[in-house]
């Protein structure tokens, strides 16, 4: 039995709905245990046997049975240790740790769309992709709000099944799966 993370892709935005005790109860009704959710933007902790990918199919299935279409990514602690230990902004993930997000891809960030980006947008931002993770600063609250980085990063063809969480989160998410 192994611990996992799923994060849900666009819960609870633009009216996505997904209450966290409906995660709760798709997940448990697949027979995954020790069901835990973290917020109301689609984090949810669990116990299974199965893999990542088959994880992944079951709960998006699952999601779509009950009137939500949504990508799902899971991470193992190995992995969401991994992602903290890559993080490239340390500075950022102490000095505003809200305005920092890693963002999870299913497949490793490929190269080009980065490039791409840099050509197009000249926001205030930093970004850096290592693994399955890009991580993004956002250097302040202003930056974040103001951004139009989601609008070029469409346009630099960055990859659609992935999901961000704030630096906060991520960490919240590894302590749920440590404790496990």
């Amino acid at each position: 039995m192994k611990r996992w993370t799923a994060l849900l892709r666009g819960v609870n935005l633009g009216g996505r709905k997904l209450l966290s005790s409906d995660l709760k109860a798709i997940t448990e009704g697949l027979g995954y245990e020790r069901v835990e959710t973290l917020l109301a933007s689609g984090n949810v902790v669990f116990d299974s046997t199965e893999s990542g990918p088959e994880i992944e199919r079951r709960l998006e299935a699952a999601f779509l049975e009950h009137g939500l279409k949504t990508d799902v990514i899971v991470r193992d602690l190995d992995e969401m240790r991994a992602a903290i230990a890559a993080n490239p902004y340390e500075e950022a993930a102490i000095d505003h740790p809200s305005h920092m997000l890693v963002t999870f891809h299913r497949d490793p960030f490929p190269e080009g769309p980065l490039e791409r980006h840099a050509e197009i947008h000249a926001g205030p931002e930093r970004m850096q992709a290592i693994g399955r993770e890009l991580y993004v600063d956002y250097t302040s609250q202003q930056a974040m709000r103001d951004s139009k980085l989601l609008q070029t990063m469409a346009k630099a063809k960055f990859p659609k099944i992935a999901t961000a969480r704030n630096w906060n989160t991520v960490n919240k998410l590894a302590a749920m799966l440590a404790d496990g």
